[in-house]
């Protein structure tokens, strides 16, 4: 419809004669005419002539693109609406633009006794035949569209909860089935998981540890030079790094890095239907994607804490040395008293927490994915965000229940 109306309106300015002011010398000379006629008051292009509205200048896409000229012609437009005929033939320039401004203004029909010129009058002829689709209503103000919104998140909370449960359900019954059975188990992925989840992130942890352990000593000296207690940076660095940073940014990591990783290589096994593939086969999805991936994350995850504990340790005493003068004799000396093994066991229980979590969330976001790319991405995303979440959620319910054992 909308191809026949520009093919026909082509073809109309094709075969209209033009008339003396359309008889420009060049484009230059158009539009410099055009911004002048658009210059001009909207009033002088809309004249009174007793009962009759005349008319003048351009009404083209030039001269209503100056700012707040179509407002303007509007206005002048509706006090000119009691006019009992209108005249256009004094028009300049009149094009698509134009002609649909006045077609709306006079409500989609020329008025009776109006004067036009032939290729005007083809013009309306043709905006006659296309009439403008209805503008639907707004939509009703919903005042209770957020109850609506909190009830569907809810709902999407706890479906992803119940997924989520099955799955740990279905973990525990093939780590059983691995424990009975330990020679029918996925080693061999088990050791490419590690190493994949493990082995590649030392890099990355080490370069964090260590960039954390040297801002928390040196922020921490600041302020203990200023009471003469700089000897209190061994504890002070040693229990926030073990206890509760390494754990913590070792997760955040893992889970940026190969949480991402998992969820990526899983959805895109949807993508390509191999997931539907060995679900023919007989393939357990739980016990060749699921349990070797929660198993080298809960093996992989205390030694990149305590990897990663070391190293933010290793930046924290270069720190004092520089900023206290405290000898790295002395530091490893006070180290085991002031950190003590409870904390590092502390450290041990939460990195197996944090890389079964992980790799349960990777896992369960990887089999929602559907078979596009755009669910591939969203998935990844959320799954990334909700891992850091309960890490952080774990994290803090730990605290609360070692400062009830007073441990």
């Amino acid at each position: 419809m909308k191809v026949a109306f520009f093919d026909r309106f082509k073809g109309l300015m094709a075969l209209t004669p033009p008339t003396a002011s359309t008889q420009m010398s060049t484009p230059a000379a158009r539009a410099a005419k055009s911004a002048a006629t658009g210059s001009l008051s909207s009033a002088s292009l809309v004249k009174m002539d007793g009962g009759r509205c005349v008319l003048t200048g351009d009404w083209n896409v030039q001269a209503l693109a100056v700012k707040g000229e179509v407002g303007r012609r509007r206005k002048s437009l509706s006090a000119a609406q009691a006019a009992t005929a209108w005249d256009l033939s004094e028009i300049g320039l009149l094009d698509a633009v134009g002609a649909q401004l006045l077609w709306t203004q006079w409500k989609q029909k020329i008025p009776a006794g109006t004067e036009l010129t032939p290729g005007q009058q083809a013009l309306f002829d043709i905006l006659a035949e296309h009439p403008l689709e209805k503008v639907p209503p707004a939509p009703p103000t919903d005042w209770l569209a957020w109850v609506l919104a909190i009830g569907a998140g809810l709902f999407v909370i706890a479906e992803h909860g119940r997924k989520l449960l099955l799955l740990l359900g279905g973990f525990v019954l093939d780590f059983a089935k691995l424990l009975r059975h330990p020679l029918r188990g996925p080693w061999r992925e088990i050791s490419a998981q590690v190493y994949r989840v493990g082995t590649q992130a030392l890099g990355i942890t080490a370069l964090v540890g260590f960039l954390i352990g040297v801002v928390l000593s040196y922020l921490s000296a600041q302020q203990l030079a200023v009471f003469g207690a700089g000897q209190f940076i061994v504890k002070l660095l040693g229990i926030a790094t073990v206890r509760e940073l390494g754990p913590v940014l070792a997760a955040i990591l893992v889970a940026g890095r190969s949480g991402s990783s998992i969820t990526a290589q899983i959805g895109v096994m949807r993508v390509t239907q191999e997931l539907d593939a060995m679900q023919v086969m007989g393939i357990s999805h739980g016990q060749r994607l699921i349990l070797p991936r929660v198993i080298a994350l809960a093996i992989a995850m205390p030694l990149l804490v305590l990897w990663t504990d070391a190293v933010a340790l290793l930046g924290g005493m270069l720190a004092a040395k520089w900023q206290l003068g405290l000898s790295i004799q002395w530091f490893f000396s006070e180290l085991p008293d002031a950190v003590g093994l409870t904390n590092y066991k502390i450290s041990l229980i939460k990195g197996v927490t944090f890389g079964a979590w992980i790799a349960l969330i990777a896992c369960h976001f990887g089999l929602r994915i559907e078979p596009n790319t755009e669910s591939l991405g969203r998935g990844t995303t959320a799954s990334v965000v909700t891992a850091i979440t309960g890490v952080i959620l774990i994290d803090a319910l730990y605290a609360i229940l070692f400062n009830e054992m007073r441990i």
